[in-house]
This record gives C-alpha cells, sequence and structure tokens, in this order.
C-alpha cells in the first residue's frame, strides 16, 4: 500500500543535518493560462518556523491563502522574493524556458543568498546553486508551499488588476486559464497585449 505523502520538514531536516541552514523553496504559478505572466517566488523560512496552514496554494482557499501570504510576506524572519517572465518572453522562449527564466529571478532577488533550493517539479531551472527537485513539492515541503502562496497569490492580485485594465474577458474570476468564458471572449473580442501568441487557443482566436 501507497503510503500517503503529507507536507513535513523533512526535506529540510535532512538539509540543516549536513549544515545547510539557508534553504530556499522554490515555485511558479501560471504556466497554464493563456494570458499574463508567469511567476515564480523563492522563500526561506527560518529553521523553526511557527507559521502554520502551509500547502500547496490550489488547496487553499482564496480566502486563507490570502492570509497565509500576508502572514508570509509580513514574518521579518521570512526571506522571499518574487521572479517573473513576461508574455514576451514566453513567447519567444516557450513557456518552460520561461518559468525557470521567473525562477532565476526569484532567486537572484533574495537578500541573502540560500545555500541550497527545493524546487517544484522535476527539472532544473539552472539556479547557479546546489538544488533538489521535488515534484509535488509544493504539498510536501514547507518551504516550496510558502512559494507556491506567495508567488499565485501575486499573481492572482496582478490579474485582477489587469482585468480593469482589459475588460469583458473575466480574468479577476479565471485568471487567464481557459475557461469557457474565457474562450468565448477570446472569440467575441480577440486577444489582448497580455494573451499568450504562442499558445495554440489564443492563434485560433485570430483566424
Amino acid at each position: 500500500m501507497e503510503l500517503k505523502r503529507e507536507i513535513s520538514w523533512r526535506y529540510e531536516e535532512e538539509l540543516y543535518a549536513r549544515g545547510l541552514f539557508q534553504i530556499a523553496g522554490v515555485d511558479e504559478v501560471g504556466r497554464g493560462p493563456l494570458a499574463g505572466s508567469v511567476v515564480a517566488a523563492a522563500v526561506i523560512l527560518p529553521r523553526g518556523f511557527k507559521g502554520g496552514g502551509l500547502n500547496d496554494s490550489k488547496k487553499l482557499t482564496p480566502a486563507k491563502r490570502s492570509q497565509r501570504a500576508a502572514e508570509l510576506r509580513g514574518n521579518p524572519e521570512v526571506i522571499w522574493a518574487l521572479g517573473e517572465a513576461t508574455v514576451e518572453e514566453i513567447d519567444q522562449h516557450n513557456i518552460l524556458q520561461a518559468t525557470f527564466i521567473a525562477m532565476r529571478r526569484a532567486v537572484a532577488a533574495l537578500s541573502r543568498k540560500p545555500d541550497f533550493a527545493l524546487v517544484d517539479g522535476n527539472q532544473d531551472p539552472k539556479l547557479g546553486l546546489p538544488i533538489q527537485t521535488v515534484v509535488g513539492g509544493d504539498g510536501l515541503s514547507p518551504s516550496i508551499a510558502a512559494a507556491s502562496i506567495i508567488a499565485k497569490q501575486h499573481r492572482d492580485e496582478g490579474m485582477e488588476i489587469l482585468a480593469e485594465k482589459y475588460p469583458g474577458y473575466g480574468f479577476e474570476k479565471h485568471k487567464g486559464y481557459g475557461t469557457a468564458m474565457h474562450l468565448a471572449a477570446l472569440q467575441k473580442l480577440g486577444p489582448t497585449p497580455i494573451h499568450r501568441m504562442s499558445f495554440e487557443p489564443v492563434r485560433k482566436s485570430l483566424r
């Protein structure tokens, strides 16, 4: 029987035991949407961090996610930074490479250089420091979960602002993902400057 995998400090504790204490959790949000940038966050939690409720941002309600993000961003002991790759960079490089660009920018923006990074996923984004990839890491490692929460909250807030600039698409509701509402708006209104032209549903709206 497969053991149930739950969030724990196991990955961080293994690194603490090796004398590595500045551990950055790194995660991204926004690979799937048809519009908007891809956002990554890097977060260094202090050893013995007591903040609760950390989990994969997708498993939290919007209210809980907003609360957790505020707690993390407002805690002076939590070191965090964001990185983004623009729609133009997504179209130029492809979404995977743009995700790596965003991750590298987030890590580079940290006020303290990490000793090691725990990265959500199974691919190396070439951060310039030792890493361990963790599939489903945002639901297993508190450091990665914290990055997931901060990144998603930032991106969602940004899409709500863009909804006011580009009315009629429903960005405040679907955050750029390819929902039926979004696809219908694309067919009716056409793409905006924040749509990813390299994504097939966006290209189809031009035909």
